[in-house]
């Protein structure tokens, strides 16, 4: 039984691309999900509550 390197060769190699392209895609989808989690949050409103704003008031 012979062994074909040259078909060994290519499948290797488009194994190599198909990695290398799904580990770049991962790190855009990671990049874009961590600008999304970082930026898409409410602002509460800030609000003080003074000690002395409170005794007036009454």
């Amino acid at each position: 039984m012979d062994i074909n390197w040259t078909i060994i060769g290519i499948v290797a190699a488009l194994v190599i691309i198909l990695v290398v392209l799904t580990v770049r895609k991962n790190q855009k989808e990671k990049k874009k999900l961590t600008d999304l989690l970082n930026n898409d949050f409410k602002k509460t409103e800030e609000y003080e509550v003074n000690a002395e704003d409170s005794a007036n008031e009454k």
